[in-house]
C-alpha cells in the first residue's frame, strides 16, 4: 500500500490560531465546570496536537474502528480534555453536552482517557509511560500487519507524551525496543514544558531527553517553539520520511496564556479560577461563551473529516480488489481483527495430551504449538525466558523482517505487558507473553491495564511456587498467585496436567473481554487417572467459549462412610491431594478431591468439611474452607522437594495436618 501525503487541505494562519484557542479554553471551561482536572498541558500543547490532526493524522471519525487508521495515544493522559476537545471538533460522537459533563459519573469525558468509555480514545492512559509503551506496541503490530497484508496495510503511530512519562521507567524499556526494531511509523511529540506536579522538572532530572532517543536508535529533531505551527509540521513531515522511530522534542510553556500560572506547576491539576480564566481568554481576544466553538473551525474540522473519510473509502476498494484477488487472505484478516477462533482449535488443543508426566509449562508449550497451528494471529514471545517459560514459537520478528510471530522482548517485563497491551488494542492479533510468576510483580501495572481495558492478553507464568527450589526465596512465588486473583476481570488458571493445560488454554484464546494469567508449574506432574475423572468436563465447540467449570472431580469415594471429606486443590498439589484421599478412604472417610483449576467459580460443599492444598499463601482460600493448607512465609533455596517437604508438602505432612484437623472438629 502507498504512503498517505499529507491532507491537501492546510488552514489558514488566522483560523490555525482559532483552532488552536478554540482547544484551549474548550480544555480550560471543561476543568472549570467541573472544578477539577489538568488544564495547564492542553493549553500548552494545543498547537502541536492540532497540527497533527489537521495535517498529517488519518482518521475517519464516521468510523473510530477502520483497520487502517493512524492511532493517536495521549500518553499524558491528565491532559485529557484536550483529547475530547479535539474528538468533538473533528466530529466523533462527543458532543458538547459530554464536555459539560467533563469527570462527571457515566459521562464519555472521564478524568483520564478510558478504552471502551469514548469513541475515538485508542487506550486507557494515566498510569505515566504506559501510553508510550502501548503506542510502540501499537507501532509493531503495524510492522507486522503490513508484513503479512501490505496490499491493505499503510498507517502510523502517533503519541503526545510529558516529562512525567519520559522519568517513568517503562519508557526507557519501550525506547530501546523501539530503537532496536527500528519501528519507523512511529512518532512521539514530547510536550516539553519543565514542569511537574511538584514544580521544576529541574528539581529530579536534567536528562537529555533528545540524546537519550538518539542514543536508542530514533530520529529526533527540537522545536524551539511550541507555538510555531510551521515548525511542528515540518518536523513533522521529516519524522515521516524517515525509517526509524522519530522523537520530536517541543519546546511549550504549561498553561500557556493564563495570567500568573502560565509556566508554573499551579498550572498543572486545579482550575484556573473564573476570573483567571476570564483575563486569559480577554488577552487571547476570545469573546465567545464557554464551550462555543467558531464556525469557521468547526467548517475547517467538518472538511477534514470528510478527507479522512473518503481516504477510509479508498481504502475499502482497495480492501475489495485485495479480497477478490487473494479471498482467503482476506477472510483471515477479517477473522483474526474480529477474534474469532479458527475451527480446529479444539481438536488441535485435545490432541497434545501425553500419558508421562510432565510439567505444566512443557504441557503449555505443546498446546501453543498446536494452536499456532491453526491460528497465524497468535503472536508473542518471553521476557527472555521463552526456553525457560514453553513460549519459544519459531524465528523472532527483527528490523528487516516482520512475517514472524514470535518477539524477543528482552528482559524488560513491564515493557513487554504494555506493549501486548497495545499490540491487542491495535487488532488482528492474539497476543501472549511469559516470564516467571514472581517477576509478576514488575508487570503488574500493565496487567491490570489489560484488565481495565478487557483486552484479552495471555499471560504464561511459570515456575509457580517454591517447588522452583535452588534459586532460592528471591525466584519462589509465594503471595503471587493470591495477589492475581484480587485484580478484578483478570482470569488465573493453575492446571494439574495436560488435559487441564488444553483446557486453560482454550478457556483464554475463547475469552475476549479480558486477559488470563496461566499459573504453570517447573517440575514434572503425573497425568491424572483418567478412570477416576469421569466427570472431567469436556471444552465446548468453537461457536461458544468453553463450558465454565469451577474444576474436576479428580477422586471419589465409591462407598460412601462416615464423615465427608471435600479436598480441593490446584496444579501441582492435586496429584499429592489425591494420594491424601486414597490414604483417608482406607481410614473410613467418603472422600472427594477436586482440582481447581480456576479458583473464581468454586463454591465449597456446605454438607462436607473442605479443606484446599496449595503451595502458596492462604490469605484467600482462609475464608472459603475449613482447612487451608499452604505456605504463608518465604521460602529456602534447596532442592525443589525438599523444600516442599521442609514446608509440609508432602502426603504425609498433608495428611498429619488434615487428621489434626478432622479429630477437633465438629
Amino acid at each position: 500500500m502507498t504512503d498517505i501525503a499529507p491532507s491537501t487541505v492546510v488552514p489558514s494562519v488566522q483560523t490555525d490560531q482559532l483552532a488552536v484557542d478554540t482547544l484551549r479554553f474548550l480544555a480550560a471551561d471543561m476543568v472549570e465546570a467541573a472544578q477539577s482536572g489538568h488544564p495547564g498541558m492542553p493549553m500548552g500543547a494545543a498547537p502541536m496536537a492540532w497540527t497533527l490532526w489537521s495535517r498529517h493524522l488519518r482518521h475517519d471519525p464516521a468510523d473510530p474502528e477502520w483497520a487502517d487508521r493512524d492511532r493517536f495515544v495521549l500518553s499524558a493522559g491528565h491532559g485529557s480534555a484536550l483529547l475530547y476537545g479535539l474528538l468533538h471538533l473533528f466530529g466523533y460522537d462527543l458532543p458538547v453536552e459530554e464536555l459539560w459533563r467533563f469527570r462527571q459519573l457515566g459521562s464519555r469525558t472521564p478524568g483520564h482517557p478510558e478504552f471502551g468509555e469514548t469513541p475515538g480514545v485508542e487506550c486507557t492512559t494515566g498510569p505515566l509511560g504506559q501510553g508510550l509503551a502501548m503506542a510502540v506496541g501499537m507501532a509493531l503490530a503495524e510492522r507486522m500487519t503490513a508484513a503479512r497484508y501490505p496490499e491493505v496495510t499503510g498507517h502510523r503511530t502517533y503519541a503526545i507524551v510529558g516529562d512525567g512519562c519520559l522519568m517513568e521507567g517503562v519508557s526507557h524499556e519501550v525506547a530501546s525496543f523501539a530503537g532496536h526494531l527500528r519501528l519507523g511509523g512511529l512518532i512521539v511529540l514530547w510536550d516539553d514544558n519543565e514542569i511537574t506536579i511538584d514544580g521544576a522538572v529541574g528539581r529530579s532530572c536534567s536528562d537529555d531527553q533528545a540524546a537519550r532517543s538518539a542514543a536508542y536508535g530514533w530520529h529526533t529533531e527540537v522545536v524551539a517553539d511550541g507555538t510555531d505551527i510551521a515548525a511542528i509540521d515540518a518536523a513533522l513531515i521529516r519524522a515521516k520520511g524517515d525509517p526509524r522511530p522519530s522523537f520530536l522534542a517541543v519546546r511549550t510553556v504549561i498553561g500557556h496564556g493564563a495570567p500568573g500560572v502560565a509556566g508554573t506547576s499551579k498550572a498543572h491539576g486545579s482550575p484556573l479560577g473564573a476570573e483567571r480564566l476570564a483575563q486569559a481568554k480577554e488577552l487571547a481576544g476570545w469573546t465567545l461563551p464557554p464551550f462555543i466553538v467558531p464556525e469557521q473551525v468547526e467548517a475547517t474540522c467538518a472538511v477534514l473529516a470528510s478527507i479522512g473519510g473518503a481516504e477510509h473509502a479508498t481504502w475499502l476498494e482497495e480492501f475489495a480488489e485485495f479480497d477478490a484477488v487473494a479471498p482467503e487472505r482476506a477472510a483471515e484478516f477479517r477473522r483474526a481483527r474480529a477474534r474469532l477462533l479458527p475451527a480446529g482449535l479444539p481438536d488441535a488443543l485435545e490432541a497434545v495430551a501425553a500419558q508421562a508426566p510432565r510439567a505444566t509449562r512443557q504441557s503449555s508449550q505443546a498446546c501453543l504449538h498446536a494452536a499456532l497451528s491453526v491460528m497465524p494471529e497468535l503472536v508473542g514471545g518471553s521476557a527472555d525466558l521463552a526456553g525457560s517459560t514453553g513460549t519459544v514459537c519459531g524465528e523472532v520478528v527483527h528490523r528487516d523482517d516482520f512475517t514472524a510471530g514470535a518477539v524477543a522482548f528482552g528482559i524488560r517485563e513491564f515493557g513487554m505487558a504494555a506493549i501486548l497491551n497495545g499490540m491487542s488494542l491495535h487488532g488482528g492479533f492474539r497476543v501472549f507473553g511469559s516470564t516467571f510468576l514472581v517477576f509478576a510483580d514488575y508487570l503488574r501495572p500493565a496487567l491490570r491495564l489489560s484488565a481495565l481495558m478487557g483486552q484479552p492478553v495471555i499471560y504464561v507464568l511459570t515456575h509457580d511456587s517454591i517447588a522452583v527450589g535452588e534459586d532460592g526465596p528471591t525466584h519462589q512465588p509465594v503471595e503471587h498467585v493470591e495477589s492475581l486473583r484480587v485484580i478484578p476481570g483478570l482470569q488465573v488458571l493453575r492446571p494439574a496436567d495436560d488435559v487441564e493445560t488444553a483446557l486453560a488454554w482454550e478457556l483464554a484464546l475463547s475469552r475476549v473481554d479480558g486477559p488470563t494469567a496461566l499459573i504453570l508449574s517447573r517440575q514434572s506432574l503425573p497425568q491424572l487417572d483418567t478412570a477416576e475423572t469421569a466427570t472431567r468436563p469436556r471444552t465446548a465447540g468453537t461457536d461458544s467459549a468453553p463450558s465454565p467449570t469451577v474444576g474436576t472431580v479428580a477422586a471419589r469415594s465409591s462407598t460412601p462412610a462416615g464423615t465427608s471429606i471435600e479436598i480441593v486443590a490446584t496444579g501441582s498439589e492435586v496429584a499429592p491431594a489425591v494420594a491424601a484421599a486414597a490414604q483417608l478412604r482406607a481410614d473410613g472417610f467418603d472422600v472427594r478431591v477436586v482440582s481447581v483449576m480456576d479458583r473464581s467459580r468454586f463454591t465449597p460443599d456446605a454438607a462436607a468439611h473442605t479443606i484446599s492444598i496449595e503451595a502458596g499463601s492462604t490469605a484467600g482460600w482462609a475464608g472459603l474452607v475449613d482447612l487451608a493448607i499452604g505456605i504463608d512465609e518465604f521460602g529456602h533455596s534447596g532442592p525443589g522437594d525438599e523444600v516442599m517437604a521442609r514446608h509440609g508438602f508432602t502426603v504425609r505432612a498433608v495428611l498429619d495436618r488434615i487428621r489434626e484437623y478432622l479429630d477437633g472438629a465438629p
